[in-house]
């Protein structure tokens, strides 16, 4: 609704209000006269509506007190690139003038739906640091006058790669909700395979492009039993991998194939193959762990990214043990950059556990429930917290006996 308001405004800030008015106008009309047929495509037009208004009225004042006012931009090329409006927002938010964090977070906000203390958690600061930013970038486009259009061809390449981090970061936060009570957003997940088939018909020839919508696919195959039927979460060893979907993972397969053939693997390609192998390992324990391996060391070194260090410690651990996979988690703890990323001390307290160190690894759990806010992975930590503590107390009386 926000990317079709946009389309009429050109102005972010006016395109929120046009919105917010028409939601609104929605709780007097529904009220009222009841919800219509179709409430999304209503509340778009009544926006859309609101928008017109606000430009005629500016127009006018325009007209009468042109002094006062300045200019208003009046005609407006249509973009035709791609007919999404969804994927414009994308590239307007994703425009170069733009800090590379900045970009992220606006899409968060505006393309997600993404609340802003959510964002503030995913980056490590305040909400009020968090909402500072993102009006500094709205006005920033407003000011700089970026337009709300797909770029040129020449345009593209140095927009891709940041717009493709973004509808990875769309895909993840429905894949795993940061707050709330449900682990997956379904609409989240959606819309960003979605964006990501655009995306790939807009540039069919880029590996990358091919590479984030295997990732998606390989990850989207088994969302259905990533929580049992009470909801709970489950791991991806305790998962029912007949119900895995098989067209989705023979599709990313066929991607990721493909672009590995066609040269050099970026980042998205190479988590795409991880994720494909654990998608066609018959069983947990049959999984390819030594390829598996050999695929973080290269998007290591390609991205150095702390996070890709923990999850290739997971790797580790089957491949040599989970000694020498907590000696690199531990590196990761004193290296400071993932404090507050909760999945660290998950690591490090399943690493314990399989150690036979239960009481350590109670900590540990509840110190990545401390930083949790999702409803369902908090009961899981707490699960694992209180488990991991009964056996280590267990396992102290026996010591002592």
């Amino acid at each position: 609704m926000l990317a079709a308001t946009v389309r009429v405004t050109r102005d972010l800030d006016a395109a929120e209000e046009a919105v917010q008015d028409a939601y609104v106008q929605a709780l007097k009309t529904w009220d009222r006269d009841g919800v219509p047929t179709r409430p999304g495509a209503w509340l778009t037009t009544v926006a859309r509506r609101n928008a017109l208004n606000a430009i005629r009225h500016r127009q006018v004042l325009q007209a009468k007190l042109p002094l006062l006012l300045g200019p208003t931009e009046t005609a407006m090329a249509e973009p035709d690139a791609i007919p999404d409006d969804r994927l414009r927002l994308i590239f307007t938010c994703c425009h170069p003038a733009l800090a590379q964090e900045a970009r992220i977070a606006l899409t968060l906000r505006l393309v997600c739906g993404v609340a802003t203390p959510d964002i503030a958690q995913a980056f490590l600061v305040s909400e009020a640091t968090m909402a500072a930013r993102l009006t500094r970038a709205k006005k920033k486009i407003a000011a700089a006058r970026i337009p709300y259009a797909v770029p040129s061809v020449e345009e593209l390449p140095e927009r891709v790669d940041t717009v493709l981090t973004v509808i990875h970061l769309l895909f993840a936060t429905g894949h795993t909700a940061y707050s709330g009570q449900e682990l997956v957003r379904d609409e989240l997940t959606t819309r960003a395979l979605d964006l990501a088939r655009m995306l790939r018909l807009l540039l069919p020839a880029d590996r990358e492009v091919a590479g984030l919508l295997a990732l998606l696919l390989a990850h989207h195959a088994r969302r259905s039993t990533r929580t049992d039927p009470d909801g709970r979460l489950l791991r991806l060893a305790e998962q029912d991998r007949t119900a895995w979907d098989r067209e989705m993972i023979a599709e990313a397969d066929r991607l990721v194939v493909a672009a590995l053939e066609a040269g050099s693997p970026g980042r998205f390609t190479l988590q795409a193959a991880i994720a494909a192998l654990h998608a066609q390992a018959p069983a947990y324990e049959e999984t390819d762990w030594p390829q598996i391996r050999t695929l973080y060391d290269e998007l290591l070194r390609i991205w150095p990214s702390p996070v890709v260090a923990l999850n290739r410690a997971v790797a580790v651990s089957m491949v040599d043990g989970p000694e020498a996979a907590l000696a690199e988690v531990e590196a990761l703890e004193r290296d400071g950059r993932l404090a507050g990323y909760r999945y660290l001390p998950a690591t490090k307290a399943d690493l314990l556990h399989r150690l036979g160190r239960d009481a350590e690894a109670a900590e540990a759990y509840q110190a990545a429930l401390a930083l949790s806010d999702n409803a369902t992975e908090q009961e899981f930590l707490a699960e694992r917290a209180r488990s991991a503590a009964a056996q280590g107390a267990v396992g102290g009386d026996e010591g002592g006996r």
